[in-house]
């Protein structure tokens, strides 16, 4: 067999190797299990044997909780234990926090458009009160379509209503 034949062979044993099994554990009745899958949830990190590279889970987390009151021989819990999650808690979780964050940008959006309105309404009141202050003689269409000028006491009533508008709702 040519060198070249043998390292070709030996790179797809090596490349095959990866496709099997990955994981090794023990269950609860000892019994070995392999698999390409990872464990149960149910199954803990300390009967873990073999896990793919990375994913081996931390055995200091577990070894750092505190062991369950019932196993500590008291017989009492205390209520203060606090299981893993389930999936179905975690899937209401974040649920929540999806609701929240589209709130917030509902929110956020209409606050932007309400900035936008307001200042799109203020230019419109600087440009009533420009053109009403600068003298020239100012038509309005009344309910019937007939056409009516301002008279001067009308004018600085309008005069009024868009200075109090700039005051009160924009800033100059």
């Amino acid at each position: 067999m040519k060198p070249r034949q043998w390292m070709l062979g030996a790179l797809l044993l090596a490349c095959g190797a990866a496709a099997h099994a990955q994981w090794e554990w023990k269950d609860a009745n000892n019994k070995r299990h392999l698999s390409d899958r990872p464990p149960p949830p149910s199954v803990p990190a300390s009967r873990i044997l073999k896990a793919p590279r990375g994913q081996m889970p931390d055995l200091r987390r577990e070894m750092a909780e505190p062991a369950p009151a019932a196993a500590s021989g008291t017989g009492a819990s205390t209520g203060k234990e606090k299981s893993a999650p389930t999936t179905a808690d975690r899937n209401a979780e974040f649920n929540k926090r999806r609701t929240e964050a589209a709130e917030q940008a509902r929110k956020a959006d209409q606050q932007a458009k309400n900035k936008a309105a307001g200042a799109a309404a203020c230019d419109n009141a600087r440009a009533n009160l420009r053109v009403l202050e600068s003298g020239i003689r100012i038509a309005t269409t009344d309910r019937n379509g007939e056409q009516a000028f301002l008279d001067e006491p009308q004018k600085a009533e309008q005069v009024r209503r868009n200075r109090d508008t700039l005051a009160t709702h924009c800033q100059q």
